[in-house]
């Protein structure tokens, strides 16, 4: 059996390069031709630069800000480690700890007015119906925010999306995934391997976190998608992606939305087995 990796700095450098970049990009959405989406189709993804503006932007990031401390109430807050057990411990968090010990937001458009605009931004929905070729409909939000610190800013590993039960549909969902801050190569840009997607559902383990067995990961074919504040990274829910941990002294956060086509139906809990898991197959990672 693999022994997976568990230090940052291995990690970045066995399952991740950063000689080459994504070429698959765009500078505005009103660039989409049907030729981007043939592209789209065939490798997995498209980055499109500058959709979102630098209000928005402002906006966005003081909702996560607020969200954080507590002046926005309802949505979920994932800590790196439990924030109860660390103030039973008797470290209460500044402001600023507070800030870098947050890993994730996630069910939050329903209280935040401004993240509530980006999801269902006109732009982004202009990207998805060509995508699709029907109208999109929200599944679920998420705020990813990978800290300076080799705590909370680790790597997520390559995964698939559709492994997640939530997006088990029986029609491809989409990712949406939009800087905030800059991503860059030495603080957790997405990575990804193109046309992975077509090789269809891969099963996933819990190792790290639920991912793609490493050994399962052609790392020769990965491709890095920095992306300056405001730009986008659509992709397939099927193809292999993940970021590396953040070994820089910047934050990165980011939005990701995901969106199914609207006629897509839920799988069954016994269909998302066969296809996501080991459990039919008993092989191992």
């Amino acid at each position: 059996m693999f022994n997976p990796v568990a230090n940052p700095q291995d990690i970045a450098q066995r399952l991740y390069r950063y000689d080459k970049l994504a070429e698959h990009r765009i500078g505005t959405v009103d660039d989409i031709t049907e030729e981007t989406v043939r592209n789209y189709r065939e490798l997995g993804y498209v980055a499109i630069d500058g959709v979102l503006s630098a209000d928005e932007l402002e906006k966005a990031i003081q909702d996560i800000s607020d969200t954080i401390h507590g002046k926005i109430v309802g949505p979920k807050i994932q800590y790196f480690k439990g924030k109860r057990e660390m103030e039973e411990a008797g470290h209460f968090l500044t402001p600023e700890e507070q800030e870098f010990a947050v890993r994730k937001l996630h069910k939050f458009i329903g209280y935040c007015p401004n993240l509530h605009h980006i999801c269902y931004h006109p732009k982004i929905r202009k990207v998805l119906e060509m995508v699709f070729g029907e109208k999109p409909r929200f599944c679920e939000d998420q705020a990813l925010l990978k800290p300076p610190s080799k705590e909370a800013g680790i790597e997520k590993p390559w995964h698939q999306d559709m492994a997640y039960s939530n997006f088990s549909f029986t029609k491809m969902v989409a990712g949406v995934w939009i800087a905030l801050d800059e991503a860059a190569l030495d603080n957790g840009c997405m990575h990804v391997i193109p046309r992975s997607h077509k090789n269809g559902p891969v099963p996933h383990y819990a190792v790290r976190d639920w991912q793609l067995c490493d050994t399962a990961v052609d790392v020769q074919r990965d491709e890095a998608v920095p992306l300056r504040p405001g730009g986008i990274l659509v992709f397939s829910g099927l193809l292999h992606h993940g970021t590396p941990p953040n070994l820089s002294n910047k934050r990165r956060r980011a939005l990701q939305f995901h969106y199914a086509p609207e006629s897509a139906v839920k799988m069954t809990p016994d269909q998302y087995k066969v296809v996501f898991t080991n459990e039919m197959t008993q092989a191992e990672c």
